[in-house]
């Protein structure tokens, strides 16, 4: 009997050791925001509502090899405002170069430039067939089945980061609708100063072709090129993305997008101010996904927000957004305006 411990208790201890010299260093981050929306749209009269909940938790694993290089992915335990998300492995080299391996995204979406809007999330949802876009980096479009390079800093001249992506066929069905076939990107962010102000140019370009079980689209491509120049507490940015888009379910076409934002933020202690607007314009086609309709799809969207750093980790949002929308030519009555007033706490 006093064997049998003896082995059981020298088999603890070594596994007990041999979790420790295998475990990977585990970090946890997540937020949680809430409060009221008040939406006044062009079809129908005020509403107040609780904001959807937006949550998400999650976890981060990294661990560093014998020769320096960093091995990492990440998952996601919750997200409540949309779908959980499970991150391919970044491999990250002794020089500062990264290499993210399957499900990596596109390279043109790394380098878009963040431009001001409003705060908290107040925000009209366009229900009805209008595909204007209004994300810069719109046409990022990538499968499962890709990889996405980013060289360290400094690549070639002060200042200069790069990246470059591909995604191959996952090999899903264009059944009843079209499927991504294959993409490509490249993006590229460059840092530098011009007297006090701190100047960060972002560009990228992408190509995507799609398979499709009836007709043949020639898929989507696109580009986007911005600035944001910070002096002091003062942000100034900019940014405009053109390009052609196939949407999914239902099959569209969009063709011809044109996305140009305007914002700035201003922060005075604990307070920061911000505003923005996007004008952005298409032609989608829904019978015909290689040929434009000709009928035009527009959004101009002005946003305001104020937010207060209560304490560390918890923020009070003020915002506000106005949607003035066009659906094939005639006014989009589901557009209108949203405030909104709450809370986030992250971690």
């Amino acid at each position: 009997m006093k064997k049998e411990l003896l082995l059981a208790s020298a088999l603890v201890s070594t596994m007990g050791v041999a979790s420790v010299a295998e475990a990977v260093t585990a970090t946890m981050s997540g937020m949680h925001a809430t409060g009221l929306k008040g939406n006044d749209t062009d079809a129908a009269g005020d509403a107040i509502i609780t904001n959807p909940a937006s949550s998400d938790f999650s976890v981060s694993l990294s661990e560093t090899t014998d020769g320096g290089v960093g091995i990492s992915t990440s998952f996601m335990l919750a997200n409540e405002s949309g779908a959980t998300h499970t991150a391919g492995l970044t491999l990250t080299f002794t020089d500062g170069s990264k290499l993210d391996v399957f499900n990596a995204g596109n390279a043109a979406g790394t380098h878009d430039v963040s431009v001001p809007g409003s705060a908290g999330s107040p925000g009209v949802t366009i229900v009805t067939a209008n595909n204007a876009q209004t994300g810069l980096d719109f046409f990022k479009e990538a499968t499962v089945v890709g990889v996405e390079w980013h060289s360290a800093a400094d690549f070639m001249a002060d200042g200069l980061k790069v990246s470059a992506s591909i995604s191959a066929d996952d090999g899903a069905a264009a059944d009843g609708s079209v499927e991504l076939e294959s993409s490509w990107g490249l993006g590229a962010t460059y840092v530098t100063s011009a007297g006090d102000t701190a100047l960060t140019i972002g560009a990228g370009i992408a190509d995507s072709e799609v398979k499709d079980n009836s007709v043949s689209p020639t898929g989507g491509n696109g580009f986007h090129i911005g600035f944001s120049a910070v002096t002091g507490d003062l942000t100034v940015a900019a940014g405009y993305a053109n390009g052609d888009k196939i949407i999914e379910s239902p099959e569209t076409a969009v063709f011809d997008a044109a996305v140009t934002k305007v914002g700035v933020k201003y922060v005075a202690g604990d307070v920061t101010l911000s505003a923005g607007f996007t004008s952005a314009e298409a032609d989608d086609n829904t019978s015909n996904l290689t040929v434009a309709s000709g009928d035009l799809d527009t959004q101009d969207i002005t946003e305001l927000g104020i937010s207060y750093a209560v304490a560390s980790g918890v923020t009070a949002n003020i915002g506000w957004k106005d949607i003035e929308a066009v659906d094939d030519g005639s006014a989009d009555t589901s557009g209108g305006s949203s405030w909104y007033v709450g809370a986030t706490m992250s971690f």
